[in-house]
């Protein structure tokens, strides 16, 4: 449609977005559309000011009143009370604790003076969605949960379905695909088939809710081909493969540390335990060995199979020996190795480091192992971690919430690092279901969790949005040609295992380009260049106008207000209100577009709203 009739729909649809206000401050607002006319949200756009009016108004003398005999002069009526809750995105019931989360995070709240809201059933199934299968619901499925009034723990149940759900695999093993970097090209390197098995190892690991000290272990000491031992690709997906730069990616990883904070000896000390790791190829194209090489045997000529083209060839090479060697192997002697916290360790000459290493990182009284991973998965949920930055755990950066953070520290390891227990904890707990509407300006208030932190969604989870919603699909390529880069026209961005295999939306919306392993990585704010996209774009007209599901759905009823309900559902997941209804009547009657114009009208302005691109 033209662009004068997007600015109409934009100026119809102020209703729609009335509860902008509320959230104003923490997300940033839209670009202009057009340098032409410029577009404002109707939480943006303020009434013309009437300077002549309000002057004459002010010159005119007040009347006097005679004073009645017996009667006190009246006095103003008081002002309407604003409502202390939003009537469609928080409930009035009082939160009462449901866990001992709770309780612990209410105390802090109220030794701050704040007191805590609870969202809606509506603002609930879009969050839980989001946050445990980067999905939204559909429309009868959040119409279902909405209308279920006589299930009392239906938050709960609704928990338990999408930890089962094989989207929550697909959306939490991207999740750790970020910091592991899993990215078959520059600047880690994997090859294709390397990322594909340890994509799939990974997921398979969130599907069985392996306990977290075996995954940790198993990426510290395996040892293997990059193809068949999928988590010998740890030590392949670093930039910097000496033991320095081994050990800093472990304990950034599974530590929540940085190394650079560290002193240098205690550096030094820690990568002595990966300084007999060894790499070498074979004669498959991009397969490489993993393995522990006490000897350095990679040093020596013709230890190692370079490609080649026919299995004979590569036969012939490999069974060379060498007969002789510049100098003698030296003998083996013990290694002397300083733990992260200060501890010496003699390594014994017949042992793996890595080994040692492991088994002190994965004890339950380690300061740093469970503290990590419960700090980065409370931040995957909330938005913020306990320690913030989630991989900064330092001295200089004590967590907001000591107490809290040494429970669930604690609750992980009795619960032998069950990090499904430990996910479901969090979601069932009242102080995940807190209403998004800040009311404190104290920044204590957002660090101590007094409101549910609204953040964009991330980049794969919104496109996969749109094509749920419309039907439509994206094209997703690797810049350079390789196996293993054919995807699916129904897989969606958040299930693609390679970080290599891109579009130009996910590079827009800051994807994470899983260089580093830092959640810094992934950019999830709204910037000026994403409105525009989303506003003009033909890539996404063209999913508005030619998607099948949203064209059905327009085509289900001859109801206007049916089919306004039907949208709401499916986009914003919840009911429109009756001002919405009575907005989307009223510009369906100005006749600026006729027939299933109208619906796709209305879901570009949905679309475009802060309601939908914002977890809330």
């Amino acid at each position: 449609m033209t662009h004068m009739g997007r600015v109409a729909v934009v100026a119809t649809f102020a209703l729609v977005f009335s509860w902008l206000p509320l959230w104003a401050g923490q997300a940033k607002k839209p670009s202009n559309r057009a340098p032409a006319k410029e577009v404002t949200t109707p939480s943006e756009a303020k009434p013309a000011a009437k300077p002549d009016r309000a002057a004459k108004r002010a010159e005119r003398p007040k009347p006097k009143q005679a004073a009645k005999p017996g009667l006190k002069k009246a006095s103003k009526p008081a002002p309407k009370p604003k409502p202390s809750h939003h009537p469609v995105f928080e409930n009035p019931a009082s939160p009462a604790p449901a866990n001992a989360i709770d309780k612990i995070v209410f105390a802090k709240l109220s030794s701050l003076g704040v007191k805590p809201v609870l969202c809606s059933d509506a603002v609930f199934v879009r969050r839980a969605y989001l946050d445990l299968t980067g999905t939204l619901p559909e429309a009868h499925e959040a119409k279902a949960f909405i209308e279920n009034s006589k299930m009392p723990n239906k938050r709960v149940a609704l928990i338990d379905r999408l930890l089962n759900r094989p989207e929550h695999a697909n959306y939490w093993a991207m999740r750790w695909s970020d910091i592991l970097r899993i990215k078959a090209e520059f600047p880690v390197n994997l090859w294709p088939n390397a990322a594909q098995a340890y994509h799939r190892w990974v997921k398979a690991a969130v599907m069985q809710n392996k306990p977290y000290d075996a995954f940790a272990r198993d990426l510290i000491i395996s040892s293997g081909s990059n193809f068949r031992v999928p988590p010998v690709n740890f030590f392949r997906a670093m930039q910097d493969k000496s033991p320095e730069g081994i050990a800093a990616t472990v304990a950034l990883t599974l530590m929540g540390a940085r190394v650079d904070h560290w002193p240098a000896d205690r550096r030094a000390g820690m990568a002595v335990f990966f300084s007999q790791v060894g790499y070498k190829p074979t004669s498959e194209w991009k397969e490489q060995i993993v393995f522990w090489d006490p000897l350095k045997s990679t040093a020596v000529a013709s230890s190692t199979a370079p490609g080649q083209d026919a299995v004979a060839k590569s036969v012939a090479v490999t069974n060379v020996v060498p007969q002789a060697l510049d100098k003698p192997l030296p003998v083996r002697k013990p290694l002397t190795a300083v733990f992260p916290d200060g501890t010496k360790t003699t390594v014994p000459p017949d042992r793996d480091p890595r080994e040692v290493f492991a088994e002190w990182l994965i004890q339950p009284n380690n300061p740093w192992f469970a503290k990590a991973i419960v700090n980065r998965t409370w931040a995957w949920v909330m938005g913020r971690g306990i320690i913030h930055e989630a991989d900064d755990i330092q001295k200089d950066n004590p967590p907001s919430n000591p107490e809290l953070l040494a429970y669930l520290e604690k609750e992980l390891v009795s619960h032998k690092y069950d990090l499904k227990h430990l996910t479901r904890l969090i979601l069932t707990s009242r102080t995940y279901q807190l209403s998004s509407v800040p009311r404190h300006k104290d920044p204590r208030a957002l660090a101590n969790f007094a409101s549910y932190p609204l953040r964009r969604v991330e980049a794969e989870v919104l496109i996969d949005a749109v094509n749920q919603i419309t039907g439509a699909t994206d094209l997703l390529t690797s810049a350079v040609p390789e196996p293993f880069t054919y995807i699916p026209k129904e897989m969606p961005a958040v299930a693609v295992a390679d970080g290599s295999i891109s579009s130009s939306f996910l590079m827009l919306f800051g994807r994470s380009a899983r260089g580093t392993g830092m959640q810094s990585e992934r950019i999830s704010e709204l910037a000026s260049s994403q409105w525009l996209h989303l506003l003009n774009s033909g890539h996404i007209q063209d999913k508005l106008t030619k998607g099948w599901k949203l064209r059905a759905l327009l085509k289900s009823s001859t109801k206007q207000n049916v089919i306004v309900e039907k949208l709401y559902l499916a986009i914003l997941s919840r009911f429109p209100t009756e001002e919405e209804q009575a907005a989307a009547a009223a510009y369906a009657k100005s006749g600026v577009v006729k027939g299933p114009d109208v619906g796709i009208d209305l879901a570009w302005s949905l679309i475009n709203s802060q309601e939908f691109l914002l977890r809330h």
